[in-house]
């Protein structure tokens, strides 16, 4: 599942618009909703979403042969 996805759905399970979370960062729903649409957000933006949904985001790597987490 990509990360758009998952923000549809906590968007879903907030009740909430693409429109109000736009608002909530500090940018345009057009703008958000291309990032969206192309799944393109970078970490910066990934945890100013997590806050204003009222989440946490967490983005690792795990080694597989290890379970190493960076």
């Amino acid at each position: 599942m990509g990360m758009a996805l998952k923000i549809k759905t906590i968007l879903l399970e907030r009740g909430m618009t693409i429109k109000e979370l736009a608002a909530k960062i500090g940018t345009s729903g057009n703008n958000l909703s291309n990032k969206l649409s192309r799944d393109n957000l970078s970490e910066k933006e990934l945890h100013a979403i997590a806050e204003a949904l009222n989440c946490d985001y967490d983005g690792i790597f795990i080694f597989r042969d290890t379970g190493k987490q960076i």
